[in-house]
């Protein structure tokens, strides 16, 4: 009896095959990341309601639900944790080092204890994929900790022959895409040099900001020497004007950077900023080009491009060009986009509703000005904000893909010829945070490093971070580093 044949095409029979083959089942994170319904404001070591009683939701990009409810401070908060700071600095900044070594150590320990819950708490609020901010994010704000509880008793050998005195009150506001590492790189050295702190984070991640209490909390720390406010632009900008503030340290956009600077010129306080970037990942043509693809997809899919220092241009080697980029497209189709809880995930959610209208706003600009544009084929979740990896060739320098800022998983591709045509592409942008070099020539790295105008400088890999290294830009990036024995002096006064 003759068989009948399927009606199926051979991709349909291919796409039947394998893709059932290699589908995962779910695997979302099953510690409790232990959220309230409603938070308070840490100010003077408690738990206080804004005087303004105003609250506002705090939406999980994840499935576009409410996730808590965030207090909304006003004036009267401000000032109140402003005085609660400068009562504490009184005691606090005549610890002994070592003794103030023991709070870091404490709450660094007490981060790893509780690095599950924060990891899963950061994710439902952020967007970020889950081993992210459980491989990552917890484990560097902990060994922030842990670094600067080393400095503490050790400053005299920070700047040999002088002596290191605290600032007072640093007021510090903080982003949305790194909210516990960003707060890890700002709290950990202000107290290692002796100073308090008022700070705020994000309107759209406050949850770990506000849980951060509690670590504050077990650790013992004496009350007023970190307050933890929440609340809009409105509430940054009190925060920036505030009298008391010794220093501001903000990261943030250029654009709101720009503002600050000019708010506090004659002001007398201290400032240091770390702003945007539009970081460049150079691939010649004698690089490893497996890596190269690998640290390319790191640099910029991974993190769904919410990092300042985003490999958002990618500078290809004219004659590996072709190849690098069909390699590219290759990797980029197998990337798991879908929910940031489930372990499995390459891809997690845009932060928020506001970001993902601009993503695809400068998505659309790369379009209409002629570049060509290629997206994986991957559902996307019905729920939540999600914007498949995208990556665009015919890119110009004139194109605005390639100049500003985009924050999100959007990659614009360029070739050059010459190393000098490389440096001039790469540097020719305001900014100057970060930028990457793969090749096999350890003399064209270090020559191209010299040349490239970027603070942060990658060798045949791409973000990685250490305590110890600074970290930090120039020209519209900002000034001032976080991390290693340059940060922590950004927090301290020399005599």
């Amino acid at each position: 009896m003759p068989v009948k044949k399927s009606p199926r095409s051979k991709t349909q029979a291919r796409e039947l095959l394998f893709g059932d083959l290699w589908e995962f089942d779910p695997a979302p994170e099953s510690a409790s990341p232990h959220i309230a319904d409603r938070y308070q404001l840490f100010i003077g070591g408690k738990h206080v309601a804004p005087k303004s009683k105003k609250y506002f939701d705090s939406i999980s990009p994840r499935d576009g639900k409410k996730l808590s409810s965030i207090p909304q401070a006003g004036k009267a908060d401000v000032d109140a944790a402003f005085a609660a700071a400068k009562k504490a600095f009184t005691t606090w900044s005549q610890l002994p080092g070592a003794e103030r070594g023991k709070y870091l150590f404490r709450i660094a320990r007490l981060l790893q204890d509780r690095s599950r819950e924060f990891a899963v708490a950061e994710t439902l609020d952020g967007g970020k994929p889950i081993k992210e901010s459980r491989d990552f994010d917890l484990p560097m704000a902990a060994a922030h900790f842990f670094y600067h509880a080393g400095w503490a008793d050790k400053l005299e050998y920070a700047a040999p022959g002088r002596t290191l005195k605290p600032l007072g009150v640093i007021g510090q506001i903080i982003p949305w895409n790194f909210p516990m590492l960003m707060l890890a790189w700002k709290i950990a050295p202000a107290l290692a040099t002796g100073n308090t702190v008022v700070i705020k984070p994000a309107e759209t991640t406050s949850v770990t900001a506000l849980k951060f209490a509690t670590i504050l909390e077990q650790a013992g720390l004496p009350p007023g020497v970190v307050n933890i406010i929440s609340g809009d632009g409105e509430t940054g900008k009190l925060i920036v004007d505030h009298p008391d503030a010794a220093k501001i340290a903000f990261t943030g956009s250029t654009e709101v950077g720009k503002l600050i600077q000019k708010s506090l010129a004659g002001s007398g306080k201290k400032l240091t900023l770390e702003l945007g970037g539009k970081a460049a990942n150079i691939v010649f043509d004698d690089a490893p080009i497996d890596q190269a693809v690998e640290g390319v997809i790191n640099g910029i899919f991974f993190n769904q491009g919410h990092v300042c220092c985003a490999g958002s241009r990618l500078l290809v080697q004219e004659s590996i060009a072709e190849e690098f980029t069909a390699r590219l497209k290759r990797r980029l189709a197998v990337l798991r986009v879908g929910d940031p809880l489930d372990k499995n995930t390459d891809v997690g959610a845009i932060n928020s509703a506001e970001q993902l209208a601009k993503i695809k706003e400068h998505v659309q600009s790369g379009v209409d000005e002629g570049a060509d544009m290629h997206q994986p084929a991957c559902k996307l979740p019905k729920n939540g904000y999600y914007f498949a990896p995208t990556l665009f060739t015919g890119v110009a320098q004139s194109h605005r893909i390639a100049n500003e800022e985009i924050f999100g998983p959007v990659l614009s591709i360029l070739t050059f010829r010459t190393p000098e045509e490389a440096i001039e592409k790469a540097n020719n942008t305001p900014f100057g945070l970060s930028a990457g070099i793969w090749t096999d020539k350890g003399s064209k790295i270090l020559s191209m490093a010299s040349k490239l105008k970027a603070g942060v400088v990658w060798a045949n890999t791409y973000n990685q971070f250490d305590p110890s290294s600074p970290f930090g830009g120039y020209k519209q990036s900002g000034f001032g580093r976080e991390g290693g024995k340059h940060g922590l002096l950004d927090y301290a006064s020399l005599v």
